[in-house]
């Protein structure tokens, strides 16, 4: 067997060798057919590795040689050829038969064909060698522990949720209050004389107002305000009240344009115990009486500031009607009621300013300036509180209210104008 593999190889080098001294005829082909050709040599290349692998293995040798791979490559000088033809270092002698077959066809070409040798072993080791690490050692490939990263559960691209929609709420709710304390001691030899007496001034004010962020307005504001004093010097009572108050303010607004609205305005005011004067027993208003309603229709214009430190509004009514109620008959004319009757009405115009101005985060200054006429009679009212707050819940108020009516009885000094002004410091709470 040995034989005839050797006979298959030697027939193979002497076939190459004849044919390369045949002369080349060029001969004109296209790339089609040179692909076609370099493929069926790599096939046949193919063919006779698999037959010398299959005759290694029958003849038990354990497999292919490397070496014999110097049959099909291009053909170069290698020492242990030579050493196997000329027995110049036994220690070379090649241990397989087949090896052996190999290096003698290699050693018969350098001998007969020398031109056909194209480089050397010593050129071939410039290029690179074989590396015998490799075949001598085991490759272990090294590895980096890290760390087990838990799997990434599976999510559903689109999971279900639950969409909850709320109907939105226009309305918004505030108010602020406040309690002051103003205590005056004066001795009875006092060189300028005087009275001392202890007052207490309660404030509250409500709002509800709603907005529906499109043209429909509705501003609803109460207020509340109850004082009372005490004087040594008044026999007659105890205690009176010194500041009474209950107003309701009413808007309906449809947005014009920008901040102008059409408007229904409605103010009502009343007061909670009776007026009364030092060492007199005369009563001068009542709860009810006066009640006063007045309904006017025209243009509201809404203030609002960049910096929010002034807002508010002003209220113009061309047309307005004006109601008043007296429960106590004898006070009726005082209020303007003609005759023997509890009720007066007249028509009019009427203009409302209310202002907030925050001058500062500590001092803050509301204003209201309400004018009615009926174009015989005037009657003007200007609230002003000015408020300092001390700390949060401490604040100092300033309050002073001119009012001019010429429907009243005219004072010898005043005129129709009447003045009131307090100055106390108590508890105060915005929410």
């Amino acid at each position: 067997m040995r034989i005839v593999l050797l006979l298959i190889a030697v027939c193979a080098i002497a076939c190459d060798a004849v044919a390369q001294r045949r002369p080349v005829r060029r001969v004109r082909t296209d790339s089609a057919s040179v692909v076609a050709a370099y493929t069926d040599s790599l096939l046949a290349v193919r063919s006779r590795l698999d037959s010398v692998a299959a005759a290694a293995a029958a003849s038990g040798e354990g497999g292919l040689d490397a070496r014999l791979c110097r049959l099909f490559v291009p053909t170069a000088f290698y020492r242990s050829v030579a050493s196997d033809a000329f027995g110049a270092d036994t220690a070379a002698v090649a241990s397989s038969p087949l090896v052996a077959a190999a290096n003698a066809a290699l050693a018969r070409v350098y001998l007969s064909r020398p031109d056909l040798v194209a480089c050397s072993e010593a050129e071939l080791e410039k290029g690179g060698s074989i590396r015998n690490d490799i075949m001598d050692k085991t490759m272990r490939q090294e590895l980096d522990f890290v760390e087990r990263v838990e799997p990434v559960p599976d999510v559903a691209e689109y999971a279900p949720t639950d969409v909850v929609l709320k109907r939105p709420n226009f309305w918004t709710f505030g108010g602020d209050g406040n309690i002051q304390l103003l205590q005056n001691y004066v001795s009875e030899n006092w060189y300028k004389g005087g009275e001392s007496n202890y007052s207490m001034v309660a404030n509250l004010t409500l709002t509800a107002n709603y907005d529906n962020k499109s043209r429909v307005k509705f501003e609803n504001k109460l207020e509340m305000k109850l004082g009372f004093q005490t004087s040594r010097d008044d026999t007659l009572h105890r205690f009176k009240t010194n500041n009474d108050l209950i107003r309701y303010t009413g808007k309906l607004g449809l947005q014009a344009r920008n901040r102008w609205y059409y408007t229904i305005q409605l103010v009502a005011n009343t007061q909670f115990a009776r007026g009364l004067k030092s060492n007199d027993e005369k009563t001068y208003s009542d709860f009810m009486s006066p009640f006063n309603l007045s309904v006017g229709l025209g243009m509201d214009y809404k203030l609002d500031t960049k910096n929010k430190r002034l807002t508010g509004s002003v209220n113009l009514s061309a047309i307005a009607f004006n109601f008043v109620y007296v429960d106590r008959k004898d006070l009726a004319s005082s209020y303007g009621v003609i005759g023997d009757h509890h009720t007066g009405e007249d028509f009019g115009s009427q203009v409302t300013v209310d202002l907030t101005w925050n001058i500062t985060d500590q001092i803050k200054w509301k204003s209201r300036f309400y004018g009615y006429t009926t174009y015989e009679r005037v009657q003007l009212e200007w609230e002003n509180t000015v408020s300092l707050s001390i700390s949060k819940y401490i604040s100092t108020n300033l309050f002073f209210y001119p009012r001019f009516d010429d429907a009243a009885s005219r004072d010898e000094k005043f005129g129709y104008w009447q003045f009131k002004e307090y100055w106390s410091l108590g508890f105060s709470y915005d929410f």
